[in-house]
Parts: C-alpha cells; structure tokens; sequence
C-alpha cells in the first residue's frame, strides 16, 4: 500500500514566500497568512485540499512549522493571539536568504532551536540537533503507513491460504463491521455447494427488503478475476432479483471486467486484495490495535 508523493512541498520551501507576504509591515491573522502565502507561493487548489491521515490539511501543518520556525528565530512577533507581523530582524532575513531555503540551509539556520537529542554512548560529548525537516506528525502516519503495509502483506498471505469458509466469514465480518447490516449486524455466511453464486448475504433492514449479496474468491496473486466471473456473479444477483452486490478477493481484476462492472444495471463493487486489507485494517478485522499514539498542540480556545 504505498503512498503517493505529496504535492505539498516541506515546511523550509515556505520560509521565504511567508516573509515576502508579511514583509509589507500589516499585522495577519495567522489563517490569512495561510491563504496569503498559498496564493504568493502558487499553491494548488488539490495541494490545498491533500489531507494528512489524521484528517488535518498537509499545507496548513506545514505552514503551522513555519510561523514556529520564524517565531523561535526571532524573525516575527505576536502582537495580539494569533496574528503575525515581521520586525526588523525578519527583515534582515529577507534580504539575507533571497534565493530561499532548502532543507540543509533550514537545518543551519533552524537547527539552534531545535531540541536536542539525548546523549547516549558518550554523556560529555556534544548534543546534535534532531532533524526536524520532516513534519513530525507526518514522520509518524508515514511510520504507521510502512507497518500497516507489513501487515496488510501478511494478512493478505493468510486469507489466501486460509479455508475458504473462514474467508467467506472473515469478508461477512468486515461488511457488518463497516456498518452494513445495520446495528443488529444482520449478516450471515451461505457458501456451500447450493449457494447459487453468491457467499453470503447482508439485509440492510429488519425485514429484508434491502438486500447485498456478497461473492468471496480466494485466489492467489496472478489469478486474476476475469469478466467471466463478474458475469456469473451478476446473473447470480438477477436470479435473487437483486440489484447489488459486493464481490471481493485475494488477487485483483482484470480491466475487462473491472469495464464491465460499470456497465451493468446492477450496483456491484469490486473490492481486490490491496483494498480489503486496507478495509480489515482500517477497520480492525483479524488485527488489533497494538499501541497508540497522541500528539498535543496548543488549545487555542482556552487562551480566548
């Protein structure tokens, strides 16, 4: 489950363009910053909108480091909660750093404010400031990112090899984990040789009268699931009168039949092995949550 590079650059790119904008001596809101610098810097609307996996927005977490950065330097002040204005010291800055900062000029300058790591092997020898280019919210989501993805590779290795009863349950467990079936979890297992094409079957209401059929196969990786399948299993669905159903599996699908799911009257969603670990991750089905971790910032409210 690799992630996508980020189209938001690091926080020392921004450096610059936030003393060009504060430069004019006005007072900001540290949100008009924000807005200020992105339209400065020519910051893209999907840049913008790039989420962090906590939820938050990337752009505005690193900015968030750059108004710190500054502060810690010396180079703005705080004339009131929340607001920004350069001084002189700022100024010098500017005229210093025209071309900008990149990570190792940011480390040389930065780098003093830094918190210091603790010595270890050698107590009277000199403390070396910790890198802190890397957004630390970010270094960790990106470290929970490499051991989800050690996991999905693992759990993915397991379904495929497991019975295919238990894959059958296991795929039933995480849809009435995702909320379908409602409260009463209202899902159950068919399988078996008179299953008529399809796994299971989840009733969205008390009465049964919204219906998804679900159909399980448990390939290894390189089978493929071809549009042939998607075709048996959506005559299935019409022979239930049906209108939607959720097929799933250990491999992936073929483009040709990824097409022709789309095409169909009926609703159906594809879900390959890549997805469904994410799911079963997500929504810890055969994991669990092995440590937490939290991360504090300032409560703004508090201080009104």
């Amino acid at each position: 489950m690799p992630e996508e590079a980020s189209l938001v650059p690091t926080w020392p790119v921004f450096v610059l363009p936030t003393l060009q904008v504060l430069s004019d001596g006005k007072s900001r809101h540290r949100r008009e910053v924000f807005d200020a610098v992105a339209e400065h810097a020519g910051v893209s609307e999907d840049a913008r909108a790039e989420t962090l996996k906590s939820g938050g927005p990337r752009f505005e977490q690193r900015m968030g480091w750059v108004l710190s950065h500054l502060g810690k330097a010396h180079w703005v002040d705080r004339p009131e909660r929340g607001h920004y204005v350069i001084n002189d010291d700022g100024r010098k800055a500017l005229a210093k750093y025209p071309r900008g900062f990149d990570g190792s000029l940011a480390r040389e300058v930065f780098g003093p404010y830094w918190p210091k790591k603790a010595e270890s092997a050698a107590p009277s020898g000199p403390q070396q400031p910790s890198d802190e280019i890397s957004d630390p919210i970010e270094v960790i989501e990106d470290a929970v990112a490499r051991i989800e993805a050690r996991v999905g590779d693992e759990l993915l290795e397991r379904l495929r090899n497991s019975h295919p009863d238990f894959f059958e349950q296991a795929v039933i467990d995480l849809l009435l984990k995702m909320g379908y079936g409602g409260v009463a979890e209202r899902g159950r297992r068919i399988g078996g040789s008179n299953d008529e094409g399809v796994d299971g079957l989840i009733n969205q209401d008390a009465l049964g009268l919204d219906q998804v059929y679900i159909q399980a196969k448990r390939y290894k990786e390189g089978n493929n699931v071809g549009r042939e399948t998607i075709q048996a299993f959506v005559g299935a669905l019409h022979g239930f009168a049906a209108s939607r159903g959720v097929f799933l599996t250990t491999s992936t699908f073929t483009a040709s039949a990824v097409d022709y799911s789309k095409k169909v009257s009926s609703r159906v969603i594809l879900i390959d092995g890549a997805k469904l670990v994410e799911l079963m991750i997500t929504y810890r089905v055969g994991v669990q949550e092995k440590q937490k971790f939290s991360a504090v910032d300032i409560d703004e409210d508090y201080f009104e």
